[in-house]
């Protein structure tokens, strides 16, 4: 009853409705577009009259009366239909339930009912050109205006409230990964009969919560006069999605293995792709990773998902020149970069996780005791 991707639907109106195996279609008859919708609730006595409702163009028409005074019931897309074709509805028999006018009951109304068009208002003065739109597109270019999805809006909400509210600090570190490629392939050999495979990221969940359960400083959220610290480590894991990501959460990770940890986090990974993730599962994490390494970014600093306390961003482990005992060598190197919450930890505490982090990423066997 209400088109796909329609906004600003009233809480309580009617949206669909299903039949039960066995029922009949014909039992949707009385429904029609909409009009199977509750009727709004009685006002209570002794209630003042409402104001009318403002919109950017001034006060919002008001609602159809019948003869006798009452407001004539119709459904939104009746009342959508009727404004377009310029008809009265205070003259239309509705047949849907207790007399609502639907869709149906205007598809033969007489051409009579329209209602007589309001005289043009005198033209106004020419006004003075105003500012260009903030957003408008340039002028002359070709474009194609796409409605912004609802994941879209609320990462766009969120994101401009940490970065507006949220005073922002990054710290970067450089972690040699060659051991832990190599313990990486020496374990996948062995849990390849279990269908376990560990992923790089999945070293890097583990060493995370290692090192906050190492530095529990850096596992706080700022709240205004008070601080939280927690003790359990649930990491947030950035996954990219149609039309956005999602963040769903390595609950008490601190206390998991790289074997749980891979396999929940491939459980987690598909259920954000295909839309089925519970609000348990992304809600509620005390700290955050965002790995972009598998697109090749070297390193960048990334957005805190508020209200928790920092995020690591993870780059691309990439060859690279080192200096190792004064001579040139070659090793595998990951840029991590730490952004922090300046209102609850301090470039001390951030630099503090770090040097834990790049210790248990760099001997990755400290990662198995």
């Amino acid at each position: 009853l209400v088109a796909e991707g329609a906004e600003e639907v009233p809480v309580g109106q009617l949206i669909a409705v299903l039949l039960e195996e066995g029922e009949d279609a014909g039992a949707l008859a009385d429904v029609g577009e909409g009009g199977g919708a509750p009727a709004p609730a009685p006002e209570p006595a002794q209630q003042a009259a409402p104001t009318p409702a403002k919109t950017n163009g001034g006060t919002a028409p008001a609602a159809p009366v019948a003869a006798d005074g009452d407001r004539v019931k119709a459904s939104p897309l009746a009342r959508r239909i009727a404004k377009q074709m310029g008809l009265d509805l205070s003259a239309v028999k509705g047949s849907g339930p207790h007399g609502r006018i639907v869709k149906r009951d205007l598809e033969s109304v007489e051409p009579t009912l329209a209602v007589a068009p309001a005289a043009a208002p005198p033209p106004a003065a020419a006004a003075a050109p105003g500012p260009a739109p903030e957003y408008a597109p340039p002028e002359g270019v070709p474009f194609e205006e796409v409605k912004l999805p609802g994941m879209r809006k609320v990462i766009a909400r969120r994101m401009t409230e940490s970065k507006q509210t949220v005073p922002h600090f990054y710290l970067t570190i450089e972690c040699a990964i060659d051991a832990l490629l190599a313990q990486r392939k020496q374990l996948n050999a062995k849990l390849e009969a279990q269908g376990v495979k560990l992923s790089v990221n999945d070293f890097v969940i583990r060493a995370s919560a290692l090192a906050l359960k190492q530095v529990p400083a850096a596992n706080v959220q700022y709240a205004g006069d008070t601080m939280y610290r927690f003790d359990r480590q649930d990491i947030s894991v950035a996954v990219a999605v149609e039309n956005g990501l999602v963040t769903p959460v390595i609950r008490d990770a601190g206390s998991k293995g790289l074997a749980a940890i891979s396999q929940e986090m491939k459980d987690l990974a598909a259920k954000a792709r295909d839309g089925k993730l519970m609000p348990e599962d992304y809600q509620g994490g005390t700290f955050s990773i965002s790995n972009l390494g598998m697109y090749g970014i070297r390193e960048f600093g990334a957005v805190i998902n508020p209200p928790q306390g920092a995020i690591l961003a993870v780059g691309a482990g990439e060859q690279r020149p080192v200096i190792k005992d004064g001579a040139v060598a070659v090793a595998t190197m990951m840029s991590c970069t730490l952004a922090v919450d300046h209102r609850a930890l301090d470039g001390a505490i951030g630099a503090e996780f770090l040097a834990a982090f790049k210790t248990l990423i760099e001997d990755p066997m400290m990662m198995l005791v």
